[in-house]
């Protein structure tokens, strides 16, 4: 056994990641990766033929999400191929996958290690958010409309009740009411489904890599836009999020077709349970956040958009 931590990599796991790497290479450090909530992420370095390498092992543990999608391990592996195909290096390489977990202990996901960090509070928060928005736009122009995976909401908004925590709760059932109505024509595109600041790496103030490519899947452009926004208004505010997508349609231009309708269903995938801090934010290092103040920039981000909303109706788009 490897220990890193409160989290061991078992003999059985080390011994697949050898065996797909290098027979008879030895792993010399395993640490466990900061930032992320939803599985196992180890960075691994092995010893082979004299040579340092460094890899990263997903190992997905979590037992509702494998029953619910038994098939996630290749849903990364295949957005990993797609992704790097045109990505010129700033995606992780596959290395190695077992969808079932018979050969490594349980699904897992190996992958080259990108340089960089995460960067959650920048020096220059405009021209972080710049980088952002620019390396979206990027990602957006991959060709991948063969990819199996298509884009699903995590939560049925006519369900959504947030009057156990929200001080605005008609807000909440007016943006309920739209996400539930006509759901707007889109062109499809192959999108990360979890693009946010914790899954992109940075490196001399510029981006390096884009993780974490487990729900890459094809749909629209506005789900990570928006996705990118709420977890920004949640980590810094309103204004930020708004800068973002300013800096997003400069990039994509015509390609993208801003409408609220996407913001508003990636919005309800956050209000649908009791807002609190994300822990990946406080894993790395993130202080002064509070569940009051999530409660306090959610209410305040979904007014924000039924304003853009209705000003869209107003003037007939």
């Amino acid at each position: 056994m490897t220990t890193t931590g409160n989290h061991t990599l078992s003999d059985q796991a080390a011994a697949w990641v050898i065996d797909s790497i290098q027979p008879g290479a030895a792993v010399v450090s395993a640490e466990r990766l900061k930032g992320g909530v939803s599985s196992v992420v180890h960075g691994i370095t092995l010893l082979a033929d004299g040579n340092e390498r460094h890899v990263v092992l997903r190992q997905i543990d979590n037992a509702d999400w494998l029953q619910s999608q038994p098939d996630i391990a290749r849903q990364e592996a295949e957005s990993l191929r797609k992704a790097l195909l045109a990505g010129g290096g700033r995606t992780p390489a596959l290395l190695a996958y077992d969808e079932t977990g018979s050969q490594s202990g349980m699904p897992a996901v190996l992958m080259s290690r990108l340089e960089g960090r995460v960067v959650l509070e920048p020096a220059d928060m405009s021209l972080w958010l710049d980088g952002l928005a620019r390396e979206l736009a990027l990602l957006h122009g991959i060709e991948a409309e063969d990819h199996a995976w298509t884009f699903g909401a995590y939560a049925d908004a006519s369900k959504l009740d947030a009057s156990r925590w929200t001080s605005i709760p008609e807000a909440w059932k007016t943006a309920s009411a739209i996400v539930t109505g006509h759901r707007p024509a889109f062109e499809k595109r192959f999108i990360h489904r979890d693009y946010h600041p914790c899954n992109v790496l940075w490196k001399d103030g510029e981006v390096s890599g884009v993780v974490d490519w487990v729900n890459g899947c094809i749909g629209p452009a506005g789900v990570d836009v928006g996705h990118c926004r709420v977890n920004l208004a949640l980590l810094h505010g309103v204004r930020q999020a708004d800068e973002f997508l300013e800096r997003y349609r400069h990039y994509a231009e015509e390609s993208f077709a801003y409408d609220p309708y996407w913001d508003l269903v990636t919005l309800i995938d956050f209000a649908f349970w009791q807002p609190e801090v994300y822990a990946g934010w406080t894993d790395l290092g993130v202080t002064g956040l509070t569940a009051r103040l999530m409660v306090e920039r959610l209410d305040a981000y979904v007014s924000s958009l039924l304003r853009r909303y209705e000003d869209m109706r107003e003037d007939g788009r």
